[in-house]
C-alpha cells in the first residue's frame, strides 16, 4: 500500500468525502479499482509496475552471472598458473661426485672397512659390493691393501684418515677384538661430530652390547645381507654427494 499512499497523498482532493481514503476502500471490496480511481489515474502507476516488474534480474540470470564470474576468476587463476609455478622450489641436482676434480679424490679411499678376522669373508662380499656399483666406491681392506711388514698401528691410523667414511662391522667378533676397538676410537677422534662419516653397522649383536662410544651414532641393524648392503651403500652416497656439494659452494 506504499504507492497507493503516495497517489493519494499527490491527489488529496479526490477523496475530500472520507478523511481516511484507505478506510473507502476497505468498505467498497466489491468495487473494482479501475472504476474507483479512474482508467487515466491508474494507467501510469500500473506502467510503473511493470516496467520496475520488466526490469528485475531474474534469478538464472544472476546464478548465470555467478557462475561466468566464477569461471571467469577460475579461468584466470588457472592462467596465472604457469606464472606461479615458475617460482616454485626445485631441489639442486645431486652432483657427480666422479667428475674431475670433485672433493671425492682428496682421499685415497671412500670406505674403510672395519671388522674382525672372523667376518672376512662377509666383508669381503660387501667390498666386492661396493665396489661394483656404478660409482665404483674405493674400499680399504686392511688383508689386501695393507703395506706387507708395515706396523699394524700405522695402517689402521693411516686406513682411517685417508678414507671418507668408514663403516665398523659390530659383530660378537668385532667387540672382542681390541684392534678393532682401537680402530673404532681413531675413527671417532678423526671426526668427534661423526657428522655421517662413521657407519656402524650391526650384525649378531644384542643392543645392550652395542658400545657406548657410539650410542650417539645411527646404525644399520644387518638382518638380512642383501639390504644392509644397499643401506651402506646409499649411506657413503650421501655422504659423498654432501661433501662434494658442500665443497661447491665454499668455492663459489
Amino acid at each position: 500500500m506504499g504507492k497507493l499512499e503516495e497517489w493519494l497523498s499527490r491527489a488529496p482532493g479526490r477523496f475530500s468525502s472520507s478523511p481516511n481514503p484507505r478506510a473507502d476502500v476497505s468498505r467498497c471490496p466489491n468495487l473494482a479499482l479501475w472504476e474507483w480511481f479512474g482508467a487515466s489515474d491508474w494507467l501510469p502507476i500500473m506502467a510503473g509496475w511493470f516496467r520496475r516488474l520488466l526490469h528485475k534480474p531474474k534469478p538464472s540470470s544472476v546464478e548465470s552471472t555467478h557462475s561466468s564470474s566464477s569461471s571467469s576468476s577460475s579461468s584466470s587463476s588457472s592462467s596465472r598458473s604457469p606464472a606461479s609455478s615458475s617460482w616454485s622450489v626445485h631441489p639442486s641436482p645431486a652432483p657427480d661426485i666422479s667428475a674431475v676434480g670433485s672433493a671425492r679424490w682428496t682421499k685415497s679411499y671412500d670406505v674403510c672397512i672395519c671388522h674382525s678376522a672372523g667376518d672376512l669373508e662377509l666383508v669381503l662380499e660387501l667390498v666386492s659390493y661396493l665396489e661394483g656399483q656404478p660409482e665404483s666406491f674405493r674400499c680399504f681392506l686392511q688383508p689386501r691393501d695393507a703395506v706387507p711388514g708395515s706396523a699394524v698401528v700405522t695402517e689402521l691410523c693411516d686406513a682411517v684418515h685417508n678414507s671418507h667414511t668408514w663403516v665398523m662391522l659390530i659383530t660378537p667378533g668385532f667387540l672382542g677384538d681390541p684392534w678393532c676397538r682401537y680402530q673404532m676410537h681413531q675413527a671417532l677422534a678423526e671426526a668427534p661430530a661423526a657428522n655421517g662419516r662413521a657407519i656402524p653397522v650391526l650384525k649378531d649383536v644384542d643392543r645392550r652390547d652395542y658400545p657406548k662410544e657410539l650410542r650417539n651414532l645411527y646404525y644399520i641393524y644387518m638382518a638380512l645381507k642383501e639390504s644392509g648392503f644397499q643401506r651402506i651403500r646409499d649411506t657413503v652416497l650421501r655422504y659423498l654427494q654432501e661433501l662434494c656439494r658442500s665443497s661447491v659452494s665454499r668455492t663459489e
